[in-house]
């Protein structure tokens, strides 16, 4: 299974949001269920209900921190050796902000890379500022929009992704509320086939191997009868070349007399 992973700041979600009300002009259902639209969240949400509260019911098992993971700097958010994979966890210690690489980069084919991932696919994270989770306690309309954006995020992504991948998101907010960096990790879905896919497989390999028999049977005998052929066109030219030495030796004896 190939892992690819997408790294964005603020602009790029900008550009999501447009292809994805492209995408939504064009198709009158998104084929992905449990995401709703922005205005469907905030029709949706209860009175009462928290950022978090939110985002968790949106996105049952989604991990919510309250860090300010927004001043990582994006160099060092892009590495394929920064430790996403922490906020795919109940705690996450604020050391992470202070990451620093101790050696060279891994490529994206590097076993480790893979393997970290892998292991995140279909999982959501959202890291919110302490100073923005306070602005949304105080005011619920701020986190429905908030909660929209975020939502409508995911739903482009969703909608423009290949088929038979599966992706996972961490979603960074800045104290105003935007998408300061994301971590896409997407993945592809290999099966195992049915009985009836091997069966079918089978038959087709079984009647392949009955034409290219009949193939040969063919051709065996398109030689046998080019060969035949041969040999009568060999057999009628020595008699038509006896005949003719014939009727020369004849014509001549002939003359003499």
């Amino acid at each position: 299974m190939n892992i690819g992973l997408d790294y964005s700041a603020n602009n790029y979600y900008i550009n999501q949001i447009i292809q994805q009300k492209e995408s939504l002009a064009k198709n009158d259902k998104v084929g992905f269920d449990g995401i709703l639209s922005a205005k469907e969240t905030e029709n949706t949400v209860k009175t009462g209900q928290s950022f978090m509260d939110m985002w968790q019911s949106r996105f049952p098992g989604a991990y919510y921190h309250t860090l300010d993971a927004y001043q990582i700097p994006q160099g060092i958010w892009e590495r394929l050796d920064f430790p996403h994979d922490d906020f795919f966890s109940n705690k996450i210690d604020k050391s992470i902000l202070d990451w620093k690489p101790t050696g060279k980069e891994p490529k994206m084919t590097d076993r480790s890379v893979q393997s970290r991932a892998g292991a995140t696919l279909g999982k959501k994270s959202i890291v919110v500022p302490p100073v923005l989770e306070e602005k949304m306690k105080n005011d619920p309309t701020l986190a429905k929009q908030i909660m929209g954006k975020v939502n409508d995020f995911i739903l482009a992504k969703e909608a423009t992704k290949r088929p038979h991948r599966i992706c996972s998101y961490i979603i960074v907010l800045d104290e105003e509320g935007e998408i300061a960096h994301t971590c896409i990790t997407s993945g592809g879905v290999i099966s195992e086939p049915t009985e009836e896919t091997i069966r079918q497989f089978e038959e087709d390999q079984r009647a392949k191997r009955k034409r290219r028999m009949e193939y040969m049977r063919i051709v065996e005998e398109s030689s046998l009868r080019r060969a035949e052929i041969e040999q009568e066109h060999r057999i009628d030219f020595k008699e038509s070349d006896r005949i003719r030495r014939q009727i020369i030796e004849d014509y001549g004896k002939s003359t003499l007399l």
